[in-house]
């Protein structure tokens, strides 16, 4: 008996079988997909960080008993302190090894954008998000646990995103248009070879502006999972669907925007900042050379001589 397993073009492997009575063939069931925990794990470790980091600096800054906040009596100054603070936080997770691994999404519309642009499969984008959700729901659970006063404090309310009082309609309208404004400049950065390095900059310089000109319409959130983490610690689920839809429609208009002159092969990779000395999980063109180095994002890249994750 002669076994060859064949794998005709699009089609199902099958095992074709020789024997006395004639070639029979029995399909292969399909291998598992592969899961990619780590990656995984990151994306909830990331949004995690950044729920804690924004969580400490809304308590330095708005808490009144905070010694930061005594002097600093312009709500303005403060959310633009508070601005800087979380860009940073963003710039330093996007370059971070870890950062440089997952591709640092830390936001399910982010996710969903890449899979609607062909540059993940759908199991990966379910992981991420997961990964997301769970990161900022137990941070700021553990948060409430240990700092409750702290952070259930009026000023500070769990760090919400919610509603200014222009209301509801207006929240909505400012959510998706920053989180367009965002996407479209991760896309068309991230796109060109020569200024892709800037990425996770510029993405950071956005939330910071963002934070402190957009605060005051919606809270500034972008980002499902960092809306629901609070949301759902403190109870208060009533604005969520505003986060939860408005971020993920803008997105995905940014990403239509971006695609139809240019196409999907305008889309390089799912990373904010892509190193080739880290694995890649996504749909990815970039080149894979490990000697390629690209301005600013090389420049705070390990050393080469590093050890690489596996």
């Amino acid at each position: 008996m002669n076994v060859d397993t064949l794998k005709p073009p699009h089609s199902p492997r099958i095992e074709v079988s020789v024997s006395s009575e004639g070639p029979t063939a029995t399909p292969i069931p399909p291998a598992p997909p592969v899961l990619h925990w780590r990656e995984y794990a990151i994306e909830a470790a990331a949004l995690g960080t950044f729920m804690l980091s924004a969580t400490v600096f809304t308590v330095l800054l708005e808490h009144p008993a905070s010694p930061v906040h005594q002097p600093l009596s312009s709500a303005f100054i403060r959310r633009a302190l508070t601005g800087i603070a979380m860009g940073l936080t963003a710039i330093g997770l996007i370059y971070s090894p870890a950062g440089r691994r997952s591709g640092l999404h830390m936001n399910p519309a982010v996710t969903l954008t890449f899979l609607r642009v062909g540059k993940m499969r759908p199991v990966d984008a379910f992981g991420y998000i997961a990964g997301q959700f769970t990161g900022a729901t137990t941070v700021m659970a553990a948060l409430a646990w240990t700092a409750g006063s702290w952070v259930a404090a009026p000023a500070v309310n769990f760090v919400q995103t919610l509603p200014g009082p222009a209301g509801t309609g207006v929240a909505f309208g400012a959510e998706a248009a920053i989180s367009m404004g965002m996407m479209l400049v991760v896309l068309t950065v991230s796109g060109s070879a020569r200024w892709a390095g800037f990425t996770g900059m510029c993405a950071g310089a956005l939330v910071a502006l963002y934070i402190t000109f957009e605060a005051p319409l919606s809270g500034m959130s972008m980002n499902p999972a960092r809306s629901s983490g609070p949301a759902v610690v403190a109870g208060m689920m009533g604005p969520l669907w505003i986060y939860c839809t408005a971020p993920v429609a803008g997105m995905l208009v940014a990403a239509e925007l971006h695609v139809r002159p240019h196409g999907l092969a305008a889309v390089r990779c799912a990373k904010l900042h892509h190193d080739p000395r880290f694995p890649c999980i996504f749909h990815c063109t970039h080149a894979a050379s490990a000697a390629r180095v690209r301005r600013f994002g090389d420049a705070l890249a390990l050393p080469a001589n590093a050890a690489l994750p596996q």
